[in-house]
């Protein structure tokens, strides 16, 4: 492995078919609200309790893309890692998150392919036990040789 990748990166020579890595995340008011202003999403289904008890979610919900940037924290962080570069994603949001649920982000190997050092993820998120988010992703994982 090249003495510049970050300790905890998997690269694309270590990285086995099933591997999978989570983590673990309270979703909080101020996640909501600091994700709102970033993304300019101020939808006021995430931000005002009034206007949210009379949808059909019947309160406030965390933004989707909040939910899903965890899975992006899981590849970002853990695997593959630092280094790792986005090449696609889809996800389908089956559930609302809202304030002060615990989310598991989680993603498996389900491919890949050496010569194009590019991995095939499985992603989803739960509340608890129950899938919120699902879908694939496709990334290019770092390697350790020298080309």
């Amino acid at each position: 492995m090249l003495d510049n990748l970050p300790r905890g990166t998997i690269t694309i020579e270590e990285i086995e078919m099933g591997m999978t890595r989570h983590l673990n995340k309270v979703v909080t008011d101020r996640d909501i609200e600091m994700f709102a202003e970033v993304s300019t999403d101020r939808n006021p289904v995430h931000l005002d309790d009034a206007y949210a008890q009379d949808t059909i979610f019947e309160g406030r919900i965390a933004h989707g893309m909040l939910t899903a940037g965890l899975i992006s924290a899981v590849i970002g962080e853990q695997l593959p890692g630092h280094g790792t570069v986005y090449m696609g994603q889809t996800l389908k949001f089956l559930a609302p998150v809202r304030p002060g649920d615990m989310v598991r982000a989680e993603v498996e190997v389900i491919g890949i392919d050496h010569a194009k050092r590019r991995v095939q993820l499985d992603c989803r998120c739960l509340v608890n036990g129950k899938k919120v988010l699902i879908g694939e992703a496709t990334v290019l994982a770092p390697s350790g040789k020298f080309d």
